[in-house]
């Protein structure tokens, strides 16, 4: 079984921004709490995307 280690540093960049996303999404005024939420979004599908290709590399060829 072939495991994507290039892939781990997408998962961690993902969970970055869902860690850092939640918090300010509600500390940050309008409209850049809108950018936060934007940033929790884009984290969760790194993070999803980084897992799916680290546990089968090459799931879209």
């Amino acid at each position: 079984m072939n495991i994507g280690y290039q892939y781990i540093p997408l998962i961690i960049v993902g969970m970055g921004g869902i860690i850092w996303g939640f918090p300010a999404a509600h500390r940050l005024k309008n409209p850049y709490d809108i950018c936060a939420a934007l940033a929790v979004l884009a984290g969760i599908i790194a993070t999803a995307m980084g897992i799916l290709l680290t546990i089968i590399p090459n799931f879209f060829r």
